[in-house]
């Protein structure tokens, strides 16, 4: 039992290590964002809304926009990095959420982590979706909550198998069902980015940003498979905890840099 407490220990510093490096990267993200890099401070994408209006010469309802408001880039992938620093704080320091945080691994689950997932990375995918030029209100909201489903049918996944290793009973479902969602918003993003047949013209931290979302957003579910599929050290549920927050900070961090920097392209 000590060692057990000793290893539980031992991972909310782990938290408190990760969400430090998450926060001061945030907060110099937006340091960068706000004052030193004037092209950043100044990339704010128009965000519009497309309604149909009838249009009296022509006697025909017509396809019109109208501009919303002007996107904060910079500072809203600062909170990316932010919210997950937040999260971490949230698990590691109140002694009764870590409990609940504590108790939830001894089950299997991690809610905390679908939750903050949700929230980050619809933040991401929206961000880069506006890299891309998809500038309309309700794709960008159709984007953001089919990506945060995607996250939330994680949590399903724990919640609906804590306990079932033991048995060998894993129910895939809200696995299938979540790749399915996550798939979703790249299918919107690759349609404008091909719309554009001139891949010569596309700047290259276009192809790394698909890059490395690809290669993030694939590392995680087969983080999942070895968990349930007890492989190696993920027989241990912690294990696979770990490596949970490791690809959270990499892939985050990767990913937030190359937006930021993404926004200072031409």
């Amino acid at each position: 039992m000590k060692e057990k407490e000793l290893v539980f220990k031992k991972l909310r510093r782990f938290n408190l290590f990760m969400g430090a490096l998450h926060l001061v990267q945030g907060i110099a993200m937006l340091f960068l964002a706000t004052t030193v890099i004037q092209t950043i401070a100044e990339f704010s994408p128009t965000i519009t809304q497309n309604f149909l209006a009838f249009n009296f010469e022509t006697q025909a309802l017509e396809l019109n926009s109208k501009a919303l408001f002007e996107l904060p880039f910079g500072i809203l992938v600062a909170s990316f990095l932010l919210i997950s620093a937040l999260a971490h704080a949230i698990i590691s320091i109140p002694k009764k959420t870590n409990d609940i945080y504590t108790a939830d691994l001894k089950k299997g689950i991690n809610k905390f982590r679908w939750f903050e997932y949700a929230f980050s990375s619809s933040i991401m995918i929206v961000l880069i979706s506006t890299l891309f030029g998809i500038y309309d209100i309700a794709s960008l909201i159709l984007i953001f909550i089919v990506n945060a489903s995607m996250n939330l049918f994680g949590l399903v996944m724990e919640q609906l198998n804590a306990g079932a290793k033991k048995e060998g009973k894993i129910k895939w479902g809200p696995f299938v069902w979540g790749s399915i969602a996550g798939i979703a918003p790249w299918v919107a993003i690759l349609l404008y980015m091909f719309g554009n047949a001139n891949f010569d013209l596309v700047p290259w931290f276009v192809w790394a940003i698909i890059g490395t979302y690809f290669v993030a957003f694939n590392t995680f579910p087969i983080n999942m498979i070895l968990q349930y599929k007890g492989v190696g050290k993920w027989k241990d549920y912690l294990f696979g905890e770990r490596t949970y927050i490791v690809l959270s900070l990499v892939a985050k961090s990767i990913l937030a840099w190359l937006v930021l920097f993404g926004a200072m392209q031409p």
